[in-house]
């Protein structure tokens, strides 16, 4: 399981930074797109950090710029990688959501929520440049397993 978890990441990985490419390139990307790709990016650190059982470092709604997107994504994977090495996946975490809400999930489903999160959020950075009267990237997982990049 571990393997197909790292795989999905690797993907997550991948599309979000097709996305910052895209996003950097756009000449009408509305600044929601930002916020989003920033959302992205801080919720993935979020997820790592209950994971991990260490407090919280950022908001989940961060003012990032693209730039600060980048810089915040880049040590992802390496931090996933750490994590997945040792990780048990029946453990039970415990948190408080940013509702003040607690709740319990197995660390598995967090690690499913994570890039099923992005990919949600990545449509509607999709959308929002399909609306803009551009082209958003193609971020299929299929397209990445295509190219042989996972």
């Amino acid at each position: 399981m571990k393997d197909a978890i790292a795989r999905l990441l690797a993907y997550d990985h991948w599309a979000n930074r097709e996305d910052l490419v895209r996003l950097r390139t756009a000449e009408h990307a509305p600044r929601r797109c930002t916020e989003l790709m920033g959302h992205i990016v801080a919720t993935e650190w979020l997820w790592l950090s209950r994971l991990r059982g260490e407090p919280q470092k950022m908001s989940v709604w961060p003012a990032f710029s693209l730039e600060s997107c980048a810089a915040q994504l880049d040590p992802l994977p390496a931090a996933w990688r750490d994590f997945l090495a040792s990780a048990d996946l029946n453990a039970e975490i415990h948190y408080t959501n940013t509702r003040g809400e607690a709740w319990t999930s197995r660390a598995e489903d967090v690690l499913w929520h994570v890039p099923l999160h992005g990919s949600y959020h990545r449509g509607q950075i999709a959308s929002l440049i399909r609306s803009g009267g551009e082209e958003p990237v193609y971020t299929d997982y299929i397209h990445c397993t295509r190219l042989g990049l996972i």
